[in-house]
């Protein structure tokens, strides 16, 4: 943050903060030129060392008024922008900010004829402010780079030859060549039979993945086999990337309450400051034998120069940016960096478990049909059914009797909720889903059936139980110990699902699960997690799938998404969002979160703590104005560079 480019809006309304902040990032967005940065500081440099060797020698001329002007000429270089920022800083009525205060201390030394003190005080302070915007400048810099990996140019087919184009030019449908090697720059469907791609940049996984034909691939995805062919299906201002960079790059919106109360302290702090620097300047005058306003206008000063508050206004939301970058880098994308301190206050976690816990993809393991009915109707009208239905267990249906449906047989249907489906099949009506819907329409079936441990969807036509499917579903890999990772955190766990009772329970004894209720309508899902955020001493997150889960994402304190790349609904709902399928990253996020908010503490404890110290030693006169600049310089460089260095960290998993 430099000012010679945009002032200091540390103390200003967060507001305008905000509205500076804007401005700064868009001046910023490119490579900082480091000469023009530090032009102006090495031209006051420079002149300030000339005056101090004609003071040294003694030089004749070199005397009073000429003296004067010698430093004030090399005070103006980097005096007046402090100068001209602090102008439009009292447009905004903000009168008591970095910017006066440094400016009152360099007059006030001026003041009382010290001269080369008071050129260091601005100068000093100017190359602190020019290296905290490299920090700052070189901190965004690496978020971006780190997630937008787009290429800015795609090879196009047209006419079976190939033209190279701005990527932001590619239109919807066209066919794009993906080289070996090349980052995908568009969102689109795969042409080719089958194609390698590496999705660290999107999930933060090195493993790859491999696409078949039709299915969807992603901007920032590697192509690492042989020449692939994709079709465009969004415009690349639209794609799942950009979505992800607008989300991450407005994160900092969303203050955490350690942020906020800085921000709100500093605008009580600095007028604090200013009145207590007069105080010492005042004061002595009524106590002290021999005062000497001299020499309590210099301690006032050093007084004003120290209790700066920039080091914690500026380092402390770094931190937190540096955060935000540290998870996305992990493939865990956090909307606000308000949700890093509420994972670390994290006691209980729900989680919903197909998709979430299990691989959702379901396989028929066994299918019954009641006498009188024929096996390649119930097979036909239950494929017909859940063809108009987006549940896993219809995907799982319809792989396993793998014929086509004809839904232009359909006359009518009707989803219900936690249930099932009714559909209306030429002149017959199909009943396909659980026990509920049974009961719902008063269907009799054999009650032995409910002791079938796997997930069973019943069929009844017209009225009258047909038989039912038995479905089975598999656990993710690795989830046990997810689970144990979080019990050693000190977090309670507990599932929730719609899936029968006896199932839940398997699942949630095989992976560890302290509690699980199953059998759980959407509205269930609801009641069930307002008694455990009753219960629960801390905070409770929920883990689902974004979009079913929808109301247990908004009551929860955290609502966090599994496999966000694929849902658009997940980025919308969520507050965190893991961009592939796995819980390792669950645990992951908390320690994050936890990484993080040490950072700002130690940041919060390291600035105030040298801060009283010096402000102490200056009251006392132990201390000189320049060696009070030193500090506050070196503090915020300190405190800059250690959230900085959040963004590198290694989280052990």
């Amino acid at each position: 943050m430099s000012v010679q480019k945009s002032g200091c809006s540390c103390c200003s309304d967060p507001h305008e903060q905000e509205k500076h902040s804007h401005e700064h990032d868009q001046k910023t967005a490119g490579t900082i030129s480091v000469f023009r940065l530090f032009l102006p500081a090495a031209v006051s440099a420079s002149l300030l060392l000339t005056a101090l060797a004609l003071d040294y020698f003694k030089v004749v001329f070199f005397t009073s008024w000429i003296r004067l002007g010698g430093y004030i000429l090399a005070y103006l270089p980097v005096g007046y922008p402090v100068f001209r920022e602090m102008l439009k800083e009292f447009r905004h009525k903000d009168f008591f900010n970095e910017l006066s205060l440094m400016f009152l201390a360099s007059v006030g030394a001026f003041y009382i004829g010290e001269y080369p003190e008071a050129v260091a005080v601005m100068l000093f302070y100017s190359i602190g402010e020019n290296f905290q915007e490299l920090a700052v400048t070189r901190a965004r810099k690496n978020i971006s780079s780190l997630l937008d990996q787009r290429p800015d140019e795609s090879t196009i087919i047209e006419n079976n030859t190939t033209r190279v184009v701005k990527a932001k030019e590619v239109p919807v449908g066209a066919v794009v060549q993906l080289k070996p090697g090349e980052k995908i720059a568009l969102d689109g469907e795969l042409l080719s039979s089958s194609a390698s791609f590496n999705t660290s940049a999107l999930t933060g996984e090195s493993t790859p993945q491999t696409k078949e034909k039709g299915e969807i691939l992603l901007a920032g995805m590697i192509n690492l086999t042989t020449s692939s062919l994709m079709k465009v299906t969004v415009p690349y201002s639209d794609s799942k990337l950009s979505k992800i960079l607008d989300l991450v790059q407005n994160a900092s919106r969303q203050k955490a309450k350690t942020e906020l109360f800085i921000r709100k302290f500093a605008k009580i702090y600095t007028p604090a400051v200013f009145f207590i620097a007069l105080m010492v300047f005042v004061l002595p005058c009524f106590f002290v034998e021999q005062y000497d306003y001299e020499t309590w206008l210099y301690r006032s000063l050093i007084f004003l120069v120290i209790s700066c508050p920039c080091a914690l206004v500026i380092s402390i939301p770094l931190g937190y940016f540096g955060g935000v970058g540290l998870a996305s880098r992990h493939g865990i994308l956090v909307k606000g960096s308000n949700f890093l301190d509420v994972l670390v206050e994290v006691r209980q976690i729900v989680f919903d478990k197909t998709g979430t816990l299990t691989k959702g993809d379901f396989s028929v393991q066994n299918i019954h049909v009641e006498p009188g009915f024929d096996k390649e109707n119930i097979l036909d009208w239950i494929n017909i059914a859940e063809s108009q239905s987006t549940h896993p267990i219809a995907a799982a249906v319809q792989e396993y009797v793998r014929v086509k449906p004809d839904i232009s047989r359909v006359t009518s249907m009707e989803d219900i909720g936690g249930k099932g489906i009714k559909v209306k099949i030429e002149d017959k009506e199909i009943l396909a889903g659980n026990f509920k819907l049974m009961d719902l329409f008063h269907i009799s079936y054999d009650g032995k059936i409910k002791d079938i441990v796997n997930t069973v969807v019943l069929l009844a036509v017209d009225k009258k139980f047909a038989g039912y499917l038995e479905i089975s579903d598999q656990i993710k890999p690795g989830v046990q110990q997810d689970i144990k990772d979080l019990h050693s955190l000190g977090i309670g766990t507990t599932m929730l699902s719609g899936d029968k009772s006896s199932v839940v329970r398997k699942v949630a004894e095989e992976i560890g699960i302290d509690r699980a209720y199953g059998d759980l309508l959407p509205e269930d899902k609801v009641s069930k997690m307002k008694e455990i955020k009753v219960q629960a001493v801390g905070k409770t997150a929920f883990v689902g799938d974004g979009f079913n889960d929808a109301p247990v994402i908004a009551l929860s304190d955290v609502g966090i998404a599994m496999g966000g790349l694929g849902s658009d609904a997940a980025i919308e709902v969520a507050d965190i969002i893991i961009q592939d399928d796995r819980t390792s990253k669950i645990p992951l996020a908390i320690k994050i979160g936890k990484a993080t908010q040490s950072i700002v503490w130690q940041n919060i404890t390291l600035a105030l703590g040298i801060k009283l110290l010096v402000m102490t030693l200056g009251v006392f006169g132990d201390i000189y104005l320049l060696e009070a600049v030193f500090a506050d310089v070196g503090v915020a460089l300190l405190a800059i560079l250690n959230a900085v260095r959040l963004q590198k960290m290694k989280i052990v998993r």
